[in-house]
């Protein structure tokens, strides 16, 4: 048996009037005296119909209490009346007509989310890769997202995952393994939001980082070699770099030195053909005046450049027309052997040293030619 509280003790609930009508003439003689006063005691009829507009006005009251919401800082609310889109509310305290005439939405703009994607594709060069990617995002447009694609998620995905066989279907797998990977990772990023602008997604790529390149079980074996290859190939290139760095400055430096004393050569050849033409100039002046004169000098000035260069020296032979050619140099040849004769046997007695000295001075030329001119 049920109990209710009336004052400070308890009586069953049988012994009053029912506790629904109660609460209905309460509530009507609260609100006939909001409206104008007691008109006196209430039929039977009466109360339950003041009843039932009791319980009328507060289910209206719960109705609209349920248009009240609350939007985060973070968050934004789209309003939708009859399902059409209505208005965006921004964060705070608001309120709307109830479902089922208006609903919201409320759509985090704020955060950014993140889903990992794995592919296994293939390289430019035909090579099978395993590429682990992670692809942060947020929702910037909560309208589009809302309302123009039926699953923005698995639309994401699916784009992600296009772009990034696109992407790597272009690059070769050196450069996949080597320090290429932000380049890709930012040609993955540009291209998904492409394409997500073209669908009018309302999301927004954040970052694109590639977390790991694997390969497939049955290629590991040749993909090792080839990054040992590769490795091989980087330590020669910095050798070779190495090496020219080492010899292009000494090569510079000789190329110049080379210039330098070309320009010095050329500036003395010119410098030469200058003289001589100022010397042929004149020449002619003088040759002008004493023709004759002239002519015999410069006959003279030839032949003894021409006998200074000359080992052998033409001998007068007196009164004979006959003339004799002194070999100097094979004089001077017999001189050499002679003083090496000396300094080698410098032990010796006198007596040969005295017959070495004669035998040079029997082989001497005579003091007393003469240089013919």
């Amino acid at each position: 048996m049920s109990w209710n509280e009336s004052g400070n003790g308890r009586r069953p609930a049988g012994q009053g009037p029912n506790d629904l009508d109660k609460i209905a003439r309460d509530w009507q003689r609260k609100l006939g005296s909001m409206f104008g006063g007691n008109r006196g005691p209430s039929r039977t009829g009466g109360g339950s119909a003041g009843g039932t507009v009791i319980l009328i006005i507060a289910a209206l009251a719960v109705w609209a209490w349920t248009g009240l919401y609350r939007v985060d800082e973070a968050e934004r609310a789209i309003v939708l009346r009859f399902g059409e889109y209505l208005k965006t509310e921004t964060p705070g305290l608001h309120w709307h007509l109830p479902f089922p005439i208006e609903s919201h939405e409320k759509v985090d703009v704020g955060e950014v989310s993140t889903f990992a994607k794995s592919s296994m594709m293939l390289t430019a060069d035909e090579a099978f890769v395993v590429l682990n990617v992670a692809i942060q995002y947020r929702r910037n447009d909560p309208v589009k997202y809302l309302f123009e694609l039926r699953s923005p998620e698995d639309s994401l995905q699916q784009v992600s995952e296009s772009a990034i066989r696109e992407v790597v279907g272009k690059t070769r797998l050196d450069d996949i393994l080597r320090e290429n990977q932000a380049v890709i990772a930012l040609n993955i990023e540009g291209l998904a939001q492409e394409t997500l602008d073209s669908y009018d997604s309302g999301i927004e790529v954040v970052s694109v980082n590639l977390q790991g390149v694997e390969f497939p079980r049955q290629i590991q074996e040749a993909v090792q070699d080839a990054v040992k290859a590769r490795e091989d190939q980087r330590t020669s290139i910095l050798a070779a770099e190495t090496y020219s760095n080492q010899i292009l400055p000494i090569a510079r430096g000789a190329a110049q030195r080379t210039i330098q004393e070309a320009e010095a050569y050329r500036a003395q050849v010119i410098a030469d053909a200058e003289g001589e033409a100022a010397r042929f100039d004149a020449l002619l002046v003088e040759y002008s005046k004493a023709p004759r004169v002239t002519r015999e000098r410069l006959y003279i000035e030839a032949v003894e450049e021409v006998f200074s260069n000359s080992s052998k020296v033409l001998l007068d032979a007196g009164s004979s027309n006959n003339m004799s050619i002194l070999p100097i140099d094979k004089l001077l040849e017999q001189r050499n052997a002679a003083a090496a004769a000396i300094r080698q046997s410098s032990g010796s007695d006198s007596s040969n040293l005295s017959d070495i000295r004669n035998t040079a001075a029997d082989n001497a030329p005579d003091r007393r030619t003469r240089r013919v001119r």
